[in-house]
């Protein structure tokens, strides 16, 4: 597998057992002090990855207690927070795009936190990816990914690969594209267009009247979305849509892989194209899973900084799971389906298992997230232990750097496919069928056939912007289990 790497995004570690930590009383006392603000400090000194590189966090900054509280006085929690981020020597102090860290990131209640950590959120229930029409063009369209079933979505009419120009009336553009679709409302209106290509392959967008309103409901969403066994000639191929690291799902993806191998799948296609993260402790028990012939080896390692280098750790691939034997398939190759939405603890899968087997990447590059975040809380441990009940901020500064057995990290523009085939809207095809362009690309890959050709015509690329899991923060990797700073 051939790797590159660019810029520089985040594994999400948890330090709390990441069930539903939700307060029983809602009522705060008002907070009149800098209990937040020395919180943000006292937390980012201890434990951020970049903490020697930035002058404010340095252990000598202050020399007294008026001088320290003098510093954070002005600050809101979240403008204190940015300003200690790291920056290079030579960037702008006022430009927020020249911090080098754009993905630590501060939240005012972490109870909504944890509960999206197991796959729990508000949610219409579509999944959307966000293109640019064309690099001259501030115009945003989004367009549907797939529906998560039992939501509001999966009982309308809509589906996969229709284009949205629109909320509520309001054309979709890069200033307000994310505003439009994740505020606070309830419900909102998707308006509907039309694309097609004038006689210069150019795309057009045509509105063409339908609206459809979709309502936020609190939803969990099983992470396996599409489990099947597809017989080409001698090849019996198993395919798995696996959508989140979600652990509270962890027994029905090994019963999953129980499927697998009461079928006799003499192939996996893994499909991670819209998977953005989640528990690292997950993707160890599927790495193991799609193996079985490594238990007790080393799958990933994390490095902290100088002050909590005694926190380093080895993972090492595992055998059972809450006590039980683990479905193993003790393959030596996998065909994993990417796209840029491929983040965090899927490329940990992919950069993990590396060492050990043929990882056969099929699509785009992905993300590229090689370091870690954790989960800070306002206690003296930084953990839930001892909580400070005035307020519900938390914080996920990045922490450590992730490497697999042999030392590679260095994915920063993502993971390069062995086999590039970039999802058009146009050809998106139906999920889990053989014609659909990844899938077949990997069938054919498996089979000796020819690989999936995409039509002349429908061959332009809209430019990726983001995708709805990011927006609401889901490109994560995190320990769903305590650990003492």
């Amino acid at each position: 597998m051939k790797l590159k790497y660019k810029r520089l995004l985040f594994l999400f570690i948890s330090l709390c057992s990441l069930q539903s930590c939700q307060d029983n009383d809602d009522s705060l006392p008002e907070n009149t002090d800098l209990d937040v603000q020395k919180f943000i400090w006292r937390g980012l000194n201890e434990m951020y990855l970049w903490q020697e590189k930035v002058p404010d966090l340095a252990d000598n900054r202050f020399t007294n207690n008026s001088e320290y509280e003098n510093f954070l006085k002005p600050f809101s929690p979240e403008n204190l927070f940015e300003k200690l981020l790291y920056r290079a020597p030579d960037s702008d102090a006022a430009n927020q795009y020249d911090v080098v860290d754009q993905f630590s990131w501060i939240v005012s209640d972490y109870t909504t936190l944890e509960q999206q950590l197991q796959g729990t959120s508000k949610s219409n229930g579509v999944e959307f990816g966000f293109s640019r029409i064309s690099q001259n063009s501030n115009q945003v369209i989004a367009y549907i990914r797939y529906i998560i079933p039992n939501s509001d979505a999966a009982v309308k009419d809509i589906k996969r690969g229709e284009v949205i120009y629109g909320i509520n009336g309001t054309s979709l553009n890069l200033n307000n594209y994310a505003n439009l679709f994740f505020s606070n409302a309830e419900s909102y209106t998707l308006n509907f267009a039309d694309l097609t290509y004038d006689s210069n392959n150019n795309p057009v967008i045509t509105p063409n009247g339908k609206n459809l309103s979709l309502t936020k409901t609190t939803l969990a969403e099983n992470p396996i979305l599409i489990k099947k066994v597809i017989t080409s000639g001698a090849h019996k191929i198993g395919y798995l849509m696996y959508n989140g690291f979600y652990p509270s799902y962890d027994s029905q993806l090994n019963d999953a892989f129980g499927f697998f191998n009461s079928e006799g799948i003499t192939e996996l296609v893994l499909d991670l194209r819209y998977n953005s993260g989640g528990s690292v402790n997950s993707s160890i028990r599927l790495a193991s899973m799609i193996t079985g012939q490594f238990t007790g080896k080393i799958f990933n390692e994390l490095a902290y900084n100088t002050k909590k280098s005694f926190l380093n750790k080895k993972y090492l691939f595992v055998s059972t799971i809450d006590g039980n034997a683990l479905n193993s398939l003790n393959l030596t190759k996998v065909y994993v389906l990417t796209t840029r939405s491929t983040a965090s603890a899927s490329e940990l899968i992919i950069n993990g298992l590396d060492p050990y087997i043929n990882v056969v990447q099929i699509g785009d590059y992905t993300y590229g997230k090689n370091v870690a975040s954790v989960t800070l809380y306002d206690s003296p441990s930084l953990t839930k232990t001892g909580l400070n009940k005035n307020h519900r901020y938390a914080m996920q500064p990045i922490v450590a750097q992730s490497q697999n057995s042999v030392g590679f990290s260095d994915y920063l523009d993502g993971l390069v496919p062995d086999h590039l085939v970039t999802e058009r809207i146009k050809t998106l095809g139906i999920l889990g069928e053989p014609n659909e362009p990844l899938l077949s690309t990997a069938i054919g890959k498996i089979t000796g056939t020819a690989k999936y050709t995409l039509p002349e015509k429908t061959t332009t690329n809209f430019i990726h912007l983001n995708d709805s899991k990011t927006l609401r923060g889901m490109n994560l990797m995190y320990f769903d289990e305590k650990s003492d700073l």
